[in-house]
């Protein structure tokens, strides 16, 4: 994780933005799996962007000044109940916490609804992510309510509610030194997971036995789980994007695509990579593959300060449409395939996406309606691909086909630093590391 300093400069750089009013700032609820079992409890990433704070059943609340000396953080969580650690395991209590993660005040969560109203009382502005929990939007309005029954007093009420994602997420777009250590740990860790699975497939196996490897060495290297579910995706399977069954045969002469990363304290790395399941390349295969290759290159090189969002998915499709037009898929210009979109039937999505503490991570792609500009600290996924299934108009050697390479790409001062460099992506060095 960060350093306790990284988040107490984080929540003053937000009560900065607030300027004055009552941020509220809850983790994420528990939610029931089946009858007594929970699923995995995962802190919501906003809260734990400023807190560091792991456990359930917490709530952040900034009261913030135009003094910044003014300004309080509080935080709301769990007591101490050593009864119900011997069940659930260690939890700090609002007085360890406060000292472990450096808040001005901590409080047991069950005073928060006899609290706020009393913090909210004069504060103009309330800063709240609506709509995420029906519960908590509910509590929200009884509190102002109670301020509100207090009008003879010369009490007041919050009249501006305000997202307090719409700050958070221009912070979290830009990554600093911590945040990008912890990145390029991930990295590092789900670089030997594709190792091991080029090392480790044959044909004859299931996707499963090859997912299976994913997740051991995640957790033997200290990650804390994937980031999203794995795709495993072998053959005709390849060619749904978000196929995550993971239970067919893998068989030779065909393609296995693995679209995977852990979550390393709170954070996602995400790399894909498509190798043969035979270890060895087919002619077909190998032209697909270095076509969306030669794409992805594209794309890199025009990730820099100053380019836009949209520029490394134009180079990609520009080196794609022209490989379709070469291959017989499509006919025409280039700019007439690309107007016409006759390439999606071969390239559906876009060619990346914000990554951080999510694995589709917050930030705007454009400002005022235009596209915005790439900035030292952003940190983005590049993952041209090309998913072919059987139709009259392409050969028959690259039906059922679908390739895909992704990797996490840092925006810095002069260019670029691709976090997932180390990951074997080359036909030579694929086909080396296999045999």
């Amino acid at each position: 994780m960060s350093s306790i300093a990284s988040y107490k400069t984080r929540r003053r750089q937000f009560a900065s933005h607030m300027q004055k009013g009552v941020a509220v700032i809850p983790t994420a609820s528990e939610h029931l799996r089946n009858r007594d079992a929970h699923y995995p409890f995962r802190f919501d990433s906003y809260f734990y962007y400023l807190t560091g704070f792991r456990e359930p059943e917490a709530v952040l609340v900034i009261v913030a000044d135009a003094d910044q000396s003014k300004t309080k953080h509080l935080l709301f969580c769990r007591d101490k109940d050593e009864k119900r650690e011997i069940w659930d395991g260690f939890r700090y209590g609002p007085e360890a916490a406060k000292e472990a993660f450096g808040f001005d005040e901590a409080y047991s969560v069950t005073k928060l609804d006899e609290m706020l109203p009393d913090l909210l009382a004069n504060q103009s502005k309330l800063l709240f992510a609506l709509g995420q929990d029906a519960g908590l939007d509910a509590r929200v309005t009884s509190w102002i309510n109670k301020v509100k029954e207090k009008a003879r007093s010369g009490i007041t009420a919050p009249t501006e509610l305000h997202d307090s994602r719409l700050i958070l997420d221009e912070m979290r777009l830009f990554k600093d030194s911590e945040e990008l250590q912890i990145m390029r740990d991930a990295a590092a860790i789900s670089d030997k997971a594709h190792r091991r699975a080029m090392q480790f497939t044959r044909p004859g196996m299931m996707e499963y036995e090859v997912e299976a490897e994913f997740l051991h060495i995640f957790r033997q290297h200290g990650a804390q789980s994937p980031a999203y579910t794995s795709i495993v995706a072998g053959g005709a399977n390849a060619c749904v994007l978000h196929y995550v069954d993971n239970d067919a045969e893998l068989k030779s002469g065909d393609m296995l695509l693995i679209d995977a990363g852990c979550e390393l304290n709170g954070y996602a790395s995400d790399i894909t990579r498509t190798f043969p399941v035979n270890g060895k390349f087919t002619a077909a295969q190998k032209d697909i593959y270095q076509l969306v290759l030669a794409a992805q290159e594209a794309a890199i090189t025009n990730v820099k300060p100053g380019n836009s969002w949209d520029d490394p998915h134009q180079a990609a499709l520009q080196v794609l449409v022209q490989g379709f037009i070469d291959f017989g898929m499509c006919k025409g210009s280039v700019d007439a395939v690309i107007e016409s979109d006759d390439y999606k039937r071969f390239y559906m999505h876009r060619t990346g996406h914000w990554l951080g503490l999510d694995v589709h991570d917050v930030g705007e792609y454009k400002q005022n309606g235009e596209w915005r500009h790439m900035q030292p600290g952003m940190v983005l996924t590049v993952e041209p691909g090309c998913y072919i299934r059987p139709a009259d108009n392409v050969p028959k050697p690259f039906w059922n086909v679908g390739i895909r390479i992704e990797d996490d790409v840092l925006v810095t001062q002069t260019g670029h630093e691709i976090l997932t460099i180390a990951t074997p992506k080359s036909v030579d060095n694929i086909e080396e590391l296999m045999r």
